[in-house]
């Protein structure tokens, strides 16, 4: 397929930036999956721990284009481990019992490790989304 040069440029940044981020937060999911698939018990877990992050980390993106890597990255931390801590008070653990949806999203049991694992998988996005803003693409904004 041939695209004419000048027409990937009359895109709006905003529109390109949430497609990526669209195509980022799908192949999280993807790779999550696949990790449960191929492999088992903790390296499963805490990889699901780090990609949770990562995918909450493309969903601000796909909310806020514009976010800063680091805004992003922090944001996506700080909703993680809200819900990790909001587990202490047993309320995601009797959600979960009544949906799916709810444990998938807000677990069910603390895990202190996971705090940790959660930084990893939002140290990656930053680093991620950084190289990427930094990349050609940037200069053409």
């Amino acid at each position: 397929m041939n695209v004419e040069p000048g027409l990937l440029a009359t895109i709006p940044r905003t529109v390109t930036v949430r497609a990526a981020a669209l195509a980022a937060a799908l192949v999280t999911v993807a790779a999550g999956l696949g990790v449960r698939a191929a492999a088992g018990g903790d390296v499963a877990k805490y990889a699901g721990d780090a990609l949770y992050t990562v995918l909450i980390h493309t969903l601000v993106v796909l909310l806020a284009p514009r976010v800063r890597p680091l805004t992003a990255a922090g944001v996506a931390l700080a909703f993680s481990w809200a819900v990790e801590l909001a587990q202490l008070t047993g309320v995601p653990a009797d959600l979960a019992r009544h949906s799916t949806v709810a444990r998938l999203v807000l677990g069910s049991t603390f895990n202190a490790p996971d705090l940790l694992w959660y930084a990893v998988g939002a140290a990656l996005a930053w680093a991620v989304h950084r190289g990427l803003r930094s990349g050609p693409a940037r200069a053409r904004s």
